[in-house]
């Protein structure tokens, strides 16, 4: 938790962590005495506390008199303490005698009496204001929600013509539409009822997504359900519009006609491993803080969509499952689950339910792809060889060898322009590179591990992930 901005003292809630090993809470605004309790942290063996505004006297005990793995320094208003700390020692304040006069004992039980009158007016007034603008957010979300039409979608979509075609899928074709109510760009998810399971699928995303409110998964804007110009069953979903398309279109792009002369765009280093972040944060809240647990079964880059920021979005919940919690554990809401083979867990082939895990499988596979550039389904990965195996074999000295090549061109590219710098900061800039990439895909394998009990929790891997982008 270092650098970052935050203040106020310790919590003493952190007391409850007693397996705590390493606490870093240097490079903040934090203030107040150093806590006790933290003496008592039988497991701790590494605590930096420096560069904050804590004052008084340090304790002394458990792992405060271990000056090599305890820092204080930068905060000057600190005393006592081991004398490895150098700090100055605390003066002693010695408290008046005699006590309140009886007028000002009144005083302040008057004065303390009128802040009370108003504490509890200001509460009720907020508390009612509150109320008053949840009432109006829900209406303003009802009166906001798009209201459209067959007719209006096939206007959007000029005829749901080809040149405004974005994808094709398994239960129907995505194509960008330019809605009349306010010019909104959408994208518009025309379900394929031909097709075995879309009408399911079409069920299963309404479902998901009525409740789902997350920045890193694409937002519903509205459902069509109704008839087209035939007189045939039409249903749509419209989608927030992604305009940098999905991540398969970056990892793997496809050279058009006539553009031969262009290189094609790829991703940076810093952009994969926000892109990685966002799908992690996207699946933890699915996994973890939506009301009715949900997992999504067929994450794979073609179904995580780039806003205009670049910001990973994760999309396409048509085999969605939610878990439901009985006596004997989370079961999920059906069978029969489908996925896409090279992301799908291997426990879904041999009928294992629908779980988290399986989700923290394929952010495993999609991590390793992200980073190497290389398809879980490639050609180079038959009988037991694939993806997993190919990294985890790797690791660590090969990890430059199997890294996609565009990522090692940037760290030549970045060796370049560092030539003004000393040989020996170049180098460390390097090995640096090389590290933060042996971390990453130690995630990505950890996450794909064969074996479920062996997998990390897509919290942890969460963590992880943001705590190596901290220290870049």
């Amino acid at each position: 938790m270092d650098g970052n901005f935050f203040q106020g003292t310790i919590p003493s809630s952190l007391s409850s962590l007693r397996g705590l090993e390493e606490l870093y809470l240097q490079r903040n605004n934090l203030s107040g005495t150093i806590p006790e309790f933290l003496e008592h942290f039988e497991f701790l063996q590494s605590l930096n506390l420096s560069h904050n505004n804590f004052e008084g006297m340090v304790p002394v005990e458990g792992i405060l008199k271990n000056a090599t793995a305890t820092s204080v320094e930068g905060n000057i208003k600190l005393c006592g303490g081991i004398l490895e700390f150098k700090l100055p020692k605390c003066k002693i304040k010695h408290s008046k005698r005699g006590g309140l006069s009886l007028t000002m004992k009144l005083i302040i039980s008057l004065i303390c009496g009128v802040f009370g009158v108003i504490f509890a007016l200001v509460f009720l007034y907020l508390h009612c204001s509150r109320r008053e603008r949840m009432k109006e957010h829900t209406k303003s979300d009802s009166e906001k929600f798009l209201r459209v039409s067959y007719q209006s979608l096939l206007k959007a979509t000029d005829g749901f013509s080809s040149i405004n075609l974005i994808s094709m899928g398994s239960f129907g074709s995505v194509y960008k539409g330019v809605l009349e109510q306010g010019e909104t760009t959408v994208a518009v998810k025309v379900l394929n009822l031909v097709h075995r399971g879309a009408l399911k699928s079409f069920a299963s995303e309404c479902e998901a997504l009525k409740n789902i409110r997350h920045r890193n998964v694409v937002k519903v804007l509205s459902a069509c359900a109704g008839f087209n110009h035939r007189g045939d069953d039409f249903k749509a979903l419209i989608y927030e519009f992604m305009a940098n398309g999905s991540l398969e279109e970056w990892l793997h792009p496809t050279q058009n006609i006539g553009d031969t002369n262009e290189k094609p765009r790829s991703l940076t280093f810093s952009q994969r491993l926000n892109i990685a972040i966002d799908v992690a944060m996207a699946l933890d809240y699915l996994h973890h803080h939506c009301q009715t647990p949900i997992v999504h079964c067929d994450l794979k880059p073609s179904n995580v969509l780039l806003n205009d920021d670049m910001v990973g979005h994760v999309g396409d919940f048509g085999l969605v499952r939610f878990l439901h919690k009985t006596t004997s554990g989370n079961h999920s809401s059906s069978m029969g689950v489908k996925g896409t083979i090279g992301y799908a867990p291997p426990e879904y082939g041999i009928g294992h339910e629908v779980w988290t895990q399986g989700d923290v499988y394929s952010y495993g596979i999609l991590l390793l792809e992200m980073f190497t550039g290389k398809r879980p389904t490639a050609d180079m990965f038959h009988g037991s060889s694939n993806l997993h195996n190919f990294v985890k074999a790797a690791l660590p000295e090969q990890v430059v060898e199997i890294v996609d090549p565009v990522l090692v061109q940037e760290i030549l590219e970045g060796e370049m322009s560092a030539n003004n710098l000393p040989n020996e900061d170049s180098v460390r800039i390097r090995i640096k590179f090389e590290k933060i990439l042996i971390s990453i895909l130690e995630i990505g394998v950890a996450c794909s591990a064969e074996f479920p009990g062996e997998r990390l929790d897509v919290t942890d891997a969460m963590a992880e992930m943001c705590r190596i982008r901290n220290n870049l």
